[in-house]
């Protein structure tokens, strides 16, 4: 008669390829927690909408700085033009400042060396603009008056 050992184990209790189990097989087995795939999807997606909506916001400020400096280059031709169009009695010299004048009663304009405190309350035309011709040709202004038709 052979004697066989008895296992005190339950065989509904061991596993045959523990290592194959989706949980620890063991008291002092590592612990395993199942992946809930819709909550790490969902995490990335909601990283994902982050970080779109910052590179969105970035680009509406850069067209938005692109809209502005085109109104500014819009309203540096709108000066430049009102001051090529008024009488001029000299060739204005780059970096020079002049001022702008409109005669009373008229939409002519004049274009002076002579500043608005220098006309010792006798200046003929109602006063516009201190502009400085720059480099390019185009003009900037310097100090205009409030009820002026020029942007700053």
């Amino acid at each position: 008669m052979s004697k066989r050992k008895f296992n005190p184990i339950d065989k509904d209790k061991i596993a045959e390829n523990p290592g194959l189990l989706p949980y620890a097989h063991s008291v002092g087995g590592a612990i395993i927690k199942p992946i809930d795939k819709g909550k790490i999807k969902g995490v990335a997606m909601s990283s994902m909408y982050q970080q779109t909506e910052k590179q969105l916001i970035d680009i509406k400020e850069q067209v938005e700085y692109l809209l502005q400096k085109a109104q500014n280059v819009h309203d540096k031709i709108h000066i430049s033009e009102k001051i090529y169009e008024a009488d001029c009695g000299f060739k204005p010299l780059p970096g020079q400042i002049y001022f702008l004048y409109q005669k009373k009663e008229k939409e002519e304009y004049v274009l002076s060396m002579i500043g608005k405190n220098e006309w010792n309350n006798r200046c003929p035309y109602e006063y516009m603009a201190e502009v400085q011709l720059l480099a390019d040709h185009t003009w900037d202004v310097l100090d205009a008056d409030k009820d002026a038709d020029l942007e700053i």
